[in-house]
């Protein structure tokens, strides 16, 4: 099929998924979005579904927990959907204690083994999605995990997630709960009736417009990426980028490059602190590449950085769990929330800049240049392992 007629078929595609009427609000960090989320837990009426990646037993971990088992002891049905990977310490510490409170929860893909490349071991569930009781929903990549990481004890984890009432929901709410039912048949469990859950309010709550974009295995295997791509192709005058883990294949970078070409003013802010030495050193081989063709880049320093959003011509904005990585791209579940709103973007904008200002560095030509031969060497084979890894796993990394 023709280039143009692909990018048509992907365009209409895109514009199908659009919500008008919501109010979407921005939360950065722990300190907005779990306050936020305690909140209206102990609001709820009806029903709790609580899909994430980690789910720490730490002291954020055992907040949420007591407050989800409070939940179902006064009658709401609290649905909780944990990593067979990131939920281990939910599974060993926490998860007793909420069945016997009354709630049901549900492990996706249980089984790992630790050392192994197999496509489907990498599988994982990535997205971190709260809905209640069809009113509120939350999405974005903050983990239920203490907001200090111990390799940044004076500066909380950088992250984002949205808060979301509107029509936005009904998407939001039909795929949470596919995806539960996805997994209870895989686990052979009974299936859940939904007869008495609440519905989706979706009554207009505001005048934003939205769209809840998901990377599945099934009819969504490209929405996350395509949904960034288009907004490149349609970028005017500024690209601002923030991703944790950031290893992006031919098409996105091509995207960014030809971007570029055409003068759009392009920042990049990545991670300074790793948490993950390998993609780290992968992503800087890269450096050469983006900085070579006029493209700003920010590491930041000040903790770990776990965002994933973007911000496009002070319009279009998205918050979300996907990295730009072929692991998140090809085989993980995610999502995220795209906005079209001058005020949300605006606010997202004014964020980041003050996240460059004050916690990261810039890094220029010259910096890379300088940079001890041994240096780049260790980049380069960085980049080389993750894409074997990446191959070994069956995903093009390039």
């Amino acid at each position: 099929m023709p280039a143009k007629k692909v990018s048509e078929r992907r365009k209409a595609k895109a514009e199908k998924g659009w919500h008008q009427g919501n109010m979407i609000a921005l939360l950065e960090n722990g300190e907005d979005f779990f306050p936020a989320l305690l909140n209206d837990i102990d609001a709820a009426q009806q029903e709790i579904l609580l899909q994430t990646y980690i789910f720490a037993a730490d002291t954020t971990g055992r907040r949420v927990a007591d407050a989800l088992a409070r939940a179902a002891k006064r009658g709401v049905t609290v649905q909780v959907l944990v990593d067979g990977f990131g939920g281990l310490e939910f599974v060993r510490k926490l998860m007793d204690g909420l069945k016997a409170a009354g709630a049901e929860t549900l492990i996706f893909r249980r089984e790992i083994r630790l050392l192994s490349l197999h496509r489907q071991r990498l599988r994982r569930l990535h997205r971190k999605v709260v809905a209640i009781d069809g009113h509120i929903a939350f999405v974005g990549g903050i983990n239920i995990i203490d907001d200090f990481d111990a390799e940044a004890p004076e500066h909380p984890r950088y992250d984002y997630a949205v808060r979301v009432e509107g029509p936005l929901l009904e998407p939001i709410l039909a795929s949470s709960r596919r995806l539960w039912r996805q997994v209870a048949w895989t686990s052979l469990r009974r299936r859940t009736r939904w007869q008495n859950s609440p519905r989706a309010q979706s009554a207009a709550a505001g005048n934003m417009r939205a769209a809840f974009l998901i990377r599945d295995n099934l009819r969504h295997r490209a929405d996350i990426e395509n949904a960034y791509l288009d907004a490149f192709a349609r970028a005017e005058e500024e690209i601002v980028l923030a991703n944790a883990y950031f290893f992006p294949g031919r098409r996105f970078r091509h995207a960014l490059l030809v971007a570029a070409a055409r003068g759009i003013k392009i920042t990049l802010l990545l991670q300074g602190v790793g948490d993950h030495p390998l993609m780290q050193s992968a992503t800087r081989a890269l450096y050469p590449i983006f900085l070579e063709s006029g493209i700003r880049l920010f590491e930041y320093q000040r903790s770990i950085l776990h965002a994933k959003v973007a911000v496009i011509d002070r319009r279009w904005a998205t918050v979300g769990s996907s990295n730009i990585d072929p692991f998140s791209l090809m085989l993980a579940r995610e999502a995220n929330v795209a906005v079209i709103d001058t005020g949300f973007a605006a606010t997202l904008s004014a964020s980041l800049s003050a996240a460059m200002r004050d916690g990261a560095t810039e890094l220029r030509r010259e910096d890379w240049s300088r940079q001890p031969i041994i240096h780049r060497l260790l980049c380069w084979l960085a980049y080389q392992t993750v894409r074997l890894m990446a191959g070994m796993a069956g995903v093009k990394s390039d």
